[in-house]
């Protein structure tokens, strides 16, 4: 566990200083041009100047360390940001908003957009495909949303024409045997959508493993080395053939929900999906110490921007 009175957390000064070190290692690099030679400090020239000011002698503008990220144009300050950071990554199950909101003294509504704008951090970009020779990745989805009796009349499927699982929301993940998870929220589960999703990110020399769902079978012709256990028949485990780890991901995941969050709306599951396969992916398990995940977090903050209007668009505040 991270020191909570490392000063990064309380002091604005060493907060620019701790996310300068992290988002430029090498030196500052112009967000707006990308150029790393001729940056000067112009801190201090003038008192109207903000602290950790920099000036671009190429593109002839000026930045600091937050712009072009999911810091940019905040006015929360960053000692704040570092904290959230710390909390939501160090979380095994989650932090709800309400309880960041009364960490870091801010409105709930702040602390709402705080968490959304570090799980638009957490998510890869442009994420490679996993898996290879030698590798054991597991595939299996889930759904997620209440019991209908545990609904509001209006709300309940049977009301709708659905019933069961078609009134909640699927999942599908894949989880790679001592390395990384991804996550995905899908409208339908269907053996074409499974298969475009698993054969753009894991590697066909890969070990496959699946249940004997008929859609898992039909996805899993793709991959040679594809092996299942027939959980209808009670068969959980068959020597290296077995879902457990990808079970195992989900227990945490739905605990989340139930315990922390208690719900989700669909418009922004990918986000909170997004957040869990961060913190297993660099969870201590693999040697990621909770200092280490935020740091890692803070990295990911580049090259993204997040408005409330447009995080506020996908779904009211709640």
């Amino acid at each position: 566990m991270a020191d909570l009175q490392n000063p990064i957390f309380t002091n604005d000064e060493k907060a620019r200083e701790a996310l300068e070190a992290v988002r430029w290692p090498n030196g500052p690099v112009c967000p707006h041009c990308g150029a790393v030679d001729r940056q000067a400090k112009v801190e201090g020239v003038k008192k109207s100047h903000r602290r950790g000011l920099i000036y671009c002698n190429h593109c002839k503008t000026t930045y600091t360390a937050t712009v072009g990220t999911v810091f940019e144009r905040s006015k929360i300050s960053l000692s704040k940001w570092w904290l959230a950071c710390h909390l939501m990554s160090s979380s095994k199950k989650g932090i709800s908003a309400h309880q960041l909101h009364r960490m870091l003294g801010v409105t709930y509504k702040t602390a709402w957009f705080m968490s959304h704008r570090v799980r638009e951090a957490m998510k890869q970009l442009s994420p490679t495909p996993f898996g290879g020779e030698g590798k054991i990745v597991e595939a299996d989805e889930t759904y997620v949303g209440g019991k209908d009796k545990n609904k509001a009349k209006s709300k309940r499927g049977h009301r709708k024409g659905r019933a069961g699982v078609a009134t909640k929301e699927a999942v599908y993940s894949l989880v790679e045997r001592g390395g990384a998870a991804r996550s995905f929220h899908i409208g339908t589960v269907t053996g074409a959508g499974l298969r475009e999703i698993l054969t753009a990110q894991v590697k066909r020399d890969t070990a496959l493993m699946t249940d004997e769902a008929s859609t898992s079978m039909w996805v899993g012709r793709d991959y040679p080395k594809h092996q299942t256990v027939n959980h209808a028949a009670d068969e959980y485990v068959r020597g290296e053939a077995y879902t457990n780890t990808v079970e195992g991901f989900f227990s945490i995941f739905k605990r989340g929900v139930m315990g922390t969050y208690h719900h989700v709306s669909p418009q922004h599951l990918s986000r909170y999906l997004a957040e869990f396969d961060f913190r297993y992916s660099n969870r201590s398990a693999v040697g990621v110490s909770d200092a280490e995940r935020a740091q890692r977090l803070v990295k990911g903050i580049e090259g993204k921007r997040l408005t409330y209007r447009r995080t506020n668009e996908a779904g009211a505040v709640r």
